[in-house]
């Protein structure tokens, strides 16, 4: 049994039907070299004939809001699927899909997770779409799970499916127990914890409110992005979208001109908008502001969610992409010096009141028009090494994440060995060809590859 914490039981009560909150990954794999015809069909039966019993938090059922109970009815076929597309069987037809899936709500009265096997894709391939709700595991817990179920090893056969691998949540629940702590005992230690980061927390809003809000140009508020045709109210209808880019292009970028790789990306992703927005006859005068979500793990757990955010000026008025860059990037600054300045859980609390009205307002929709970001831009860190599922080769992995009112538009990137991999989520009804994106991110990276051959050899040097 455990606990939800407030950031899980606010991804439930978040929840409608046009506001599904799961998360979850798009996975193609290249068939194996002299593979039968039936490679996937043996694999599912591999899946589904199983013997190793699933794992926290595969086997978890929500109880009341309250807590995570082990689900002691548990049957996979609750949770699975397999199907093949209809010929010919395109990306286009799977995104298709994907859009579809991603739109339906988790049931509830089960664990809050579904595996499709989808074949039949082109280019001798076939796909994986895994989504779980938000209140079990954030980005960064569930790409750990996802490479835990997979091997590096090319020539190892019968990998357990995802839903059996052990996290260190489960080996900790296998272990023996330790004298058991009274409720009243762990009660006190948090209420000690909280008084303990408390002048801290304090100090930091202290500072906040007097030396940067209105003072600093470089701290972003909750109070100043502005209107936009991203932050309407949403249908329960999705539009997905993906594609791979080549990482070295944004480290070429960084490196020349001396900015994080986190940075080039927020710049490109901020050009791409900027020229999105222009075709649209929808720029704001004002910048964007985009919610930068950012881990607060210091282990290589996988469960829960150990989140807090960024809040970045896109600086989607300026057309300069360097100019823009840098703006950028001293946003980030702002806030990561805030964040260096205090604990995990010092971070937890302080960003729990600072942006906690936000979240209240897009929880109650009391001021649809008065968002604290326009669009929320992730990057969640992925392999390294090339990863495999029975001689499979894992060829290109695409996040999916949410999209909620005020808020139609999710980006969320993944690093796999050289390539960065990007997927959109968007309304379909608010958002529209919001797969142009995929083009303008491409047209911005060529923009910045230009602007660093454009630059005097003296300034690259300094």
């Amino acid at each position: 049994m455990r606990l939800l914490t407030a950031v899980d039981q606010l991804f439930l009560l978040l929840e409608t039907r046009n506001q599904p909150m799961h998360i979850g990954g798009l996975f193609l794999f290249e068939m194996p070299e002299h593979a039968s015809d039936n490679f996937v069909s043996d694999l599912v039966q591999q899946m589904l004939h199983n013997k190793t019993p699933p794992s926290f938090p595969f086997n978890q059922v929500l109880y009341h809001l309250l807590y995570w109970k082990t689900d002691q009815d548990f049957d996979v076929d609750h949770h699975f699927r397999h199907i093949a597309l209809p010929k010919p069987a395109r990306v286009r037809e799977l995104l298709v899909y994907i859009s579809q899936e991603h739109s339906k709500l988790l049931n509830r009265a089960k664990p809050m997770w579904e595996c499709h096997i989808i074949e039949g894709i082109e280019g001798n391939r076939f796909a994986m779409y895994f989504k779980i709700h938000h209140a079990m595991v954030d980005g960064v817990a569930g790409m750990r799970l996802i490479e835990k179920s997979l091997s590096k090893d090319p020539n190892e056969k019968h990998v357990v499916p995802l839903w059996c691998v052990e996290g260190k949540r489960t080996k900790r629940l296998k272990a023996p127990k330790a004298p058991t702590v009274s409720k009243i005992r762990g009660v006190l230690d948090t209420i000690k914890s909280q008084c303990e980061v408390a002048p801290k927390v304090m100090q930091e809003l202290s500072q906040t409110l007097f030396k940067e809000i209105g003072k600093n140009p470089d701290y972003v508020s909750t109070f100043q992005a502005p209107p936009s045709i991203l932050n309407q109210r949403v249908s329960s209808s999705r539009r997905f979208a993906a594609q791979s880019f080549e990482l070295e292009r944004f480290r070429l970028i960084a490196k020349t001109l001396g900015v994080t790789l986190n940075d080039v990306v927020l710049a490109v992703c901020s050009g791409a908008l900027r020229e999105y927005l222009i075709n649209q006859n929808s720029l704001p005068k004002k910048p964007l502001i985009a919610m930068v979500p950012a881990s607060l793990r210091t282990d290589d757990s996988d469960i829960s969610n150990r989140i807090t955010m960024i809040l970045a000026n896109l600086a989607t008025h300026i057309a300069d992409p360097i100019e823009r860059l840098e703006i950028i990037r001293r946003s980030v600054q702002n806030s990561k010096q805030r964040f260096n300045r205090m604990t995990a859980n010092e971070i937890l609390n302080y960003s729990a009141l600072v942006y906690g009205p936000a979240g209240l307002n897009i929880a109650s929709g009391m001021l649809p028009k008065r968002q604290a970001f326009n669009v929320v831009i992730s990057n969640v860190p992925g392999p390294r090494e090339p990863l495999y599922w029975n001689g499979a080769k894992l060829d290109a992995l695409y996040p999916a994440s949410i999209v909620m009112d005020g808020q139609a538009l999710n980006i969320t990137m993944t690093s796999y060995l050289d390539k960065l991999e990007v997927g959109l989520i968007a309304c379909r009804n608010t958002v529209p060809k919001m797969q142009t994106l995929l083009t303008h991110l491409e047209d911005e990276i060529q923009r910045f590859e230009q602007a660093i051959r454009d630059l005097p050899e003296q300034k690259v040097a300094n």
